[in-house]
């Protein structure tokens, strides 16, 4: 089942049920894609954005409503924090299981091997391997230091 199919399955649930927050979450996820459907019809994609970055898109929300609860905490509102923690774990259904700081390390090595890099200005190879095969499960502000110390080993 594609990841717009379980999320227009999740949408419908979400009416029948009456929850209010979630059916919010959901809608704003829809919207987002949509937007990024429309830019992308506007470059010539007929068919849209892919599955890859349909996960980028969900990523990118779960962090920028992470950030915003931390912000909301230092600012004493408790309230709107745990609101942003619950589009967290709404958002974070449809992404894939996040790889941990082990698995991470042997994907950084795979890469390496795989192009060959040598130095730092492989990076951005590296980066771009990673980034077409784990997309969504994984950091890719954590992932660059991690490669740094790897490729100036």
């Amino acid at each position: 089942m594609s990841l717009r199919t379980r999320i227009s399955d999740a949408l419908k649930q979400a009416m029948k049920d009456k929850a209010a927050d979630r059916l919010s979450t959901l809608r704003l996820i829809n919207a987002a894609i949509k937007d990024k459907d429309i830019a992308a019809r506007a470059q010539g994609n007929d068919d849209g954005v892919s599955e890859a970055e349909v996960l980028a898109i969900l990523s990118k929300m779960a962090k920028q409503r992470q950030e915003s609860a931390r912000a909301y905490e230092e600012g004493g509102r408790l309230d709107l924090a745990e609101r942003e923690r619950e589009e967290v774990e709404v958002i974070e259904e449809f992404l894939p299981r996040q790889l941990s700081v082990t698995e991470t390390a042997a994907a950084v090595d795979a890469a390496v091997e795989e192009i060959g890099a040598t130095s730092i200005r492989d990076m951005g190879k590296v980066m771009g391997l990673l980034k077409e095969r784990y997309t969504g499960q994984m950091d890719f502000g954590a992932v660059g230091p991690v490669i740094k110390a790897r490729l100036s080993q």
